[in-house]
């Protein structure tokens, strides 16, 4: 008797289940991880649905490839979407992966989270947005939910789950209109004026004449100011890494491997900036070098090293940063707060006034891109080595204009109860 020829790889058939009651096709998918035959079944109610089924998973596999054993076609949305957060921190940093998981958590489950993945429309995908329009968010923080929704239906498909393709061509929203600005040089004024009141005034011109962001001013080591030849390496930022269990100092840190990183204390770390454009070292001005120089006399002693820290010399938390940055603007009076008018401006548009003076003294883009370790602030033409001259002139001309002359002279004093007061002699503006 001729032995009985099995179906081909690829191949199926297609047969009456009766304890179904209902036609199954077969198709034969080589072997499961145990050894055993692997088969991928559809079915359909008629012997004629069964074949069409058959022959539509059949084109789906020869176009983009087997499912991943065990990958069930009934996984919802939130099974998923469960698996995919707990892989985030080792494929990006813990800021990004704390952000898409909030995304996921409080958007995405909620709306569509009981949804089958191969049973998703774009319609599902609109009702995400239409609950974060709904709430009264903007279409920013839709426009993130929708990216960060994409990227998880993305990996599902690699991980050999069926989702349909069209869901992820649905048209993200509008990002909305945002009315971060740079701040105007009258207020930079006022606020520098304030400043110079603080021992510690240094830390802001930082951010308005330096561009430097929030981590890179509290992450900063003295051994990285190079007062001799006027400037100041950005290779590090503070971030504070999460544990990898929640409050348990002992479960060590999510830090994504390959990340290089410092432990300062506790859940303090020194990591890299984000893109290679981000490590730069730039110019200072003889205004800057000689602020530096009279905080580094007066600065409260740290053992990690850090130009700005706290009074006991711990790292300074954004949270405390933030708020000596309100502080400083109610000082200067130039955010007004109440229920009709005006907001405090934030941390992070010193750095677009920082753009805004350079371009507007000529600078070419090239050279404003280097100096703030940002290629999208200005039209990018292609990150290029700078010359420290020419970044080094463009910085003196905003060091002008911020009223920073190279006249000025910068002094620190102790009186009484005070031991350290920097006081900083500004010319007229």
């Amino acid at each position: 008797m001729a032995e009985r020829k099995r179906r081909q790889y690829g191949t199926g058939g297609v047969s009456w289940d009766p304890s179904k009651k209902r036609w199954v096709g077969t198709i034969e998918a080589g072997v499961t991880a145990k050894g055993t035959r692997r088969k991928i079944k559809v079915s359909g109610r008629t012997e004629a649905e069964a074949k069409t089924r058959l022959k539509e998973r059949q084109r789906k596999i020869a176009a983009e490839g087997l499912p991943v054993e065990g990958a069930s076609a009934r996984v919802t949305v939130q099974k998923w979407a469960g698996e995919w957060i707990t892989r985030r921190p080792a494929e990006v940093r813990h800021t990004s992966a704390a952000t898409d998981t909030s995304q996921v958590r409080k958007w995405v489950i909620p709306t569509i989270g009981h949804r089958r993945l191969d049973q998703l429309t774009p319609a599902d995908v609109r009702s995400v947005t239409a609950a974060i329009i709904g709430s009264g968010l903007s279409t920013s923080t839709a426009q993130r939910a929708q990216v960060v929704l994409t990227k998880m239906l993305r990996d599902a498909i690699l991980e050999g789950y069926d989702v349909p393709q069209r869901v992820l061509l649905v048209p993200a929203p509008a990002k909305a209109v945002n009315d971060r600005d740079a701040i105007s040089i009258v207020d930079a004024h006022a606020m520098l004026a304030a400043a110079a009141t603080h021992p510690d005034g240094s830390r802001w011109v930082a951010a308005f004449l330096q561009g430097m962001r929030q981590g890179e001013c509290l992450g900063l080591t003295w051994d990285l100011v190079d007062l001799d030849n006027g400037t100041i390496d950005i290779s590090w930022q503070l971030d504070a890494l999460p544990y990898k269990v929640k409050r348990d100092r002992s479960s060590g840190f999510q830090i994504k491997p390959g990340l290089p990183h410092r432990h300062l204390v506790d859940r303090w770390h020194l990591v890299p900036p984000k893109t290679a454009n981000g490590q730069r070292i730039i110019p200072l001005v003889p205004w800057m070098t000689a602020a530096l120089a009279a905080w580094r006399e007066i600065c409260p002693p740290s053992k990690w090293n850090l130009v700005w820290p706290n009074p006991d010399g711990t790292p300074r938390s954004e949270v405390t940063d933030r708020e000596a940055w309100w502080a400083l603007q109610d000082q200067a009076q130039v955010a007004r707060i109440d229920d009709t008018v005006g907001r405090r401006y934030e941390l992070h548009e010193a750095r677009h006034t920082t753009a805004t003076l350079l371009l507007e003294a000529g600078v070419d883009p090239k050279v404003v891109e280097a100096i703030l370790g940002h290629s999208t602030i200005v039209t990018s033409r292609g990150y290029q080595h700078v010359s420290q001259v020419l970044a080094r002139k463009a910085l003196d001309d905003v060091a002008a204009r911020l009223g920073l002359v190279p006249t000025q002279e910068l002094t620190a004093t102790t009186t009484g109860d005070h031991p350290a007061e920097l006081r900083f002699v500004r010319s007229s503006l």
